[in-house]
């Protein structure tokens, strides 16, 4: 079969547009989990997380930063690396994740009311009053969670390593 006859992976059914989201977040499973991130090389410490995240709920929605706001977030001007649709694509390709969607603000906020999730986490960095969102989900009676690292990795050490080696 010619290349551009076959179907679309499965997982493009689980990449939502933000307009969609809190519609398609309603017809997931309950309880509902909630992680945000950049994701930009995907690494054992991100599938590690977010495996142990869906395992605290029913379904895990993971809303990713956009190109624009991952620059914001001070990471390096040649950040992100991988570009919002190869990096919607990898995090929907994983089976801990029920749905991905994306934000273009500098928090998650307006993705996280809509989704309104009975569990918000965010991994072992984030102090549990740091996490955006927290103080609602609280408020409609959900939980908030900080998820220990099981590996200390990171895409700005990767970086920083793959760079250092072609010097």
């Amino acid at each position: 079969m010619p290349a551009s006859r076959l179907p679309s992976p499965a997982f493009d059914a689980k990449i939502c547009p933000p307009a969609d989201f809190a519609v398609r977040c309603q017809r997931l499973p309950q309880p509902l989990v909630f992680s945000n991130g950049c994701f930009d090389i995907l690494h054992r410490g991100h599938v590690t997380y977010l495996d142990q995240a869906r395992a605290l709920g029913a379904a895990l929605v993971v809303a990713l930063n956009t190109d624009a706001s991952v620059r914001r977030l001070g990471k390096g001007e040649d950040r992100p690396l991988n570009a919002l649709a190869d990096r919607l694509a990898v995090v929907a390709a994983l089976a801990s994740v029920d749905l991905v969607t994306w934000f273009d603000e500098d928090t998650p906020l307006a993705r996280i009311v809509e989704a309104r999730p009975a569990i918000l986490v965010k991994g072992g960095d984030w102090a549990l009053e740091a996490i955006v969102g927290a103080a609602e989900v609280q408020g409609w009676g959900g939980a908030v969670r900080s998820i220990p690292f099981e590996f200390e990795r990171s895409t700005t050490a990767l970086v920083e390593r793959i760079r250092g080696s072609h010097q």
